[in-house]
């Protein structure tokens, strides 16, 4: 896996776009409690069922597998000139 430049701003706006699109589909919003390792395999869980993204095989879905899946994500979503995708 490699490393990502902005890779925890880019997770941070993969979580925040994540949940806009899961309250779109009419899923009820996170509560303040609730932990990124939670949030982020829902929002993968979900973007997978809906055929967005690539899902990873069964024998790597794991935490940092599925965080660099979602920031390769918003990579994709991010206009160009977009300051996170600065080198």
């Amino acid at each position: 896996m490699k490393k990502i430049k902005h890779e925890a701003q880019l997770l941070k706006k993969a979580l925040q776009i994540g949940e806009q699109y899961a309250a779109k589909r009419g899923f009820t919003s996170f509560d303040d409690g609730t932990s990124n390792k939670i949030k982020i395999e829902c929002i993968y869980r979900l973007l997978v069922d809906d055929k967005i993204i690539v899902p990873l095989a069964s024998d790597k879905e794991d935490g940092p597998n599925m965080k660099h899946k979602l920031v390769l994500w918003i990579q994709k979503q991010l206009p160009e000139g977009h300051p996170l995708l600065a080198d």
